[in-house]
């Protein structure tokens, strides 16, 4: 076996927004490296930009001059979030806090996205949040005096979390949310960086109201262990073509999936490294394994949510049958995943069946051939992506642009790997 291939892969698209947002609302500059530099996160930038924050343009060290949690200003244009569901709710937390009106617009998928599930807990807290199209964008919110809340999460949601923590932070005062199960938590962790008092016990964490200002952030955003899941996998699918990723998050609430991939049989390493702005890094590293499949149930799904597609198309080249169950989820992405992935699999010819919940893939190794329609979405083209990078298959992604919302170089990196077959 040959050595394995190095591939840097981007910045973390959800520390990237958090960097951002964490720096326009601390007081004094904030330094960030290595940001991605993708359509999502600079959507966030945009954001924050018609918000009064001076955000230059996105590259591999800037900086930002913050003036406060409560220094932000009315914008006079609409606040358009693109594609991206992380900007539209986390800011909408932010929007909540401040006294004046906000209107949050975005494309066409993100308009169609669920937004009642962040505008109920910031109307509880005092914001009048008008969703204008029953429950997607344009959403309008005004802020301003907020109150305490102790809120119990129907879902376990970073983006919903999140919204609520920062809302309590802008508007000063203390919040409290209880998860059904743990979510990302890089909030709470950037959050206590910076200064903030943050508690966690097991589901639930309480911020308390922000006393003074917080301390300007200094980070080098590690890499995406979301879109290192695409090359580990292509690694392990492939023959004889190991592929390492330095600096990856390894966030335990984030590499769920290499979990899965290990339980599955693939040959999946992690060295640690150092930690990062209060995360913990390291490298990841992975070769060619035979697969055989398993069950995903829902404590397993929010450590994993985004590289669930991925998981179904690598389940479609294991053996046995893979069942994912508990990931309702996947239905509000910037595609209903379930029923995107389960008629695209079928459509290059592999077995698939949806469930309302989930879905069941049977593996095989016959030859997968056809057209894949994303609908836009990036998670999408780039698990179909590996499956047509693998010998003997032959298929077409009929919006393969679409990935620069994650990973603009993703078709680059693919075909590195590929040339080491």
């Amino acid at each position: 076996m040959s050595a394995p291939l190095e591939i840097r892969v981007p910045g973390d698209k959800s520390l990237s927004h958090r960097a951002l947002i964490f720096a326009a609302l601390a007081s004094g500059r904030s330094r960030v490296r290595d940001i991605l530099e993708s359509a999502d996160v600079n959507s966030t930038a945009g954001v924050l930009r018609a918000l009064g924050v001076p955000v230059p343009p996105l590259g591999r060290d800037i900086s930002i001059d913050g003036s406060g949690a409560r220094a932000l200003t009315a914008p006079s244009i609409d606040l358009d979030c693109g594609n991206s569901g992380t900007t539209t709710r986390l800011m909408a937390g932010v929007a909540a806090g401040c006294d004046f009106r906000s209107r949050f617009i975005g494309d066409s998928s993100l308009s169609r996205r669920p937004m009642k599930r962040v505008a109920r807990p910031l109307a509880a807290m005092g914001a009048r949040v008008e969703l204008q199209l029953g429950d997607g964008l344009p959403m309008v919110i005004s802020g301003g005096t907020l109150k305490p809340i102790a809120w119990s999460s129907e879902t376990a949601s970073a983006q919903i979390k999140s919204a609520i923590l920062l809302a309590g932070i802008v508007g000063g005062v203390d919040v409290e949310v209880t998860e059904p199960s743990r979510s990302r938590d890089h909030t709470e962790r950037m959050l206590r960086a910076l200064g903030a008092s943050v508690e966690v016990d097991g589901t639930r964490v309480r911020v308390a109201a922000l006393r003074g200002a917080l301390s300007p952030l200094d980070i080098r955003v590690p890499a995406d262990p979301s879109s290192a899941a695409f090359l580990i996998a292509l690694a392990v699918l492939a023959t004889d073509s190991p592929v390492s990723v330095p600096n990856v998050c390894l966030n335990p609430t984030r590499i769920g999936f290499f979990d899965m991939l290990r339980t599955m049989g693939g040959f999946v390493r992690i060295d640690a490294g150092p930690d990062q702005g209060g995360e913990p890094t390291g490298t990841i590293i992975g070769s060619h394994s035979e697969l055989s499949a398993i069950t995903v149930g829902e404590a397993q799904v929010p450590s994993m949510i985004d590289e669930l597609p991925l998981l179904a198309c690598i389940a479609s080249r294991a053996r046995g049958t893979t069942e994912i169950g508990g990931a309702e989820e996947l239905r509000v992405k910037e595609s209903d995943r379930i029923a995107t992935v389960v008629s695209n699999l079928r459509a290059i010819g592999a077995s698939a069946d949806e469930r309302p919940d989930g879905l069941t893939v049977e593996g095989s190794q016959k030859p997968l051939r056809g057209r894949v329609t994303t609908h836009g979405d990036h998670r999408i083209a780039m698990a179909f992506g590996i499956l047509g990078a693998l010998p003997g298959n032959e298929i077409e992604i009929d919006d393969p642009a679409c990935v620069a919302v994650s990973y603009p170089a993703f078709w680059d990196d693919v075909a590195r790997a590929k040339a080491r077959r």
